[in-house]
């Protein structure tokens, strides 16, 4: 008799072990496809975002330069003027490269340590 109940407790503990794995499973399939969907439509709206951002300062900056062009009745220097900006900005980035990952890593690690 204490020979049943053990067989007994044995194979409903193996139940129970069976359908915690596959709740386990099915739990982190969710997990991963919910982070997955988040990233995927993170990339996506950073891509559009993005690709219209730079449609709207490559038009800006062709205004920015026939309007300085129409200041100094030259074309050549209004587009010299917006080119030496970019330039400036981007040997600013450069220069300060390393104080810009700070704020990235913590916002990664945020979405990745969710």
């Amino acid at each position: 008799m204490a020979f049943e109940e053990l067989k007994n407790d044995l194979i409903g503990l193996k139940t129970e072990m069976r359908s915690y794995i596959e709740h386990s499973d099915e739990y982190y399939r969710l997990k991963i496809f919910k982070i997955l969907s988040k990233h995927a439509t993170g990339i996506l709206k950073f891509i559009v975002i993005g690709t219209s951002s730079i449609f709207a300062l490559l038009f800006l900056s062709f205004a920015a330069c026939l309007g300085i062009s129409d200041v100094f009745n030259s074309y050549f220097i209004g587009f010299i003027v917006v080119a030496s900006f970019y330039l400036l900005v981007t040997i600013l980035l450069y220069l300060f490269r390393e104080k810009l990952n700070v704020p990235v890593l913590k916002k990664l690690s945020k979405y990745y340590f969710v």
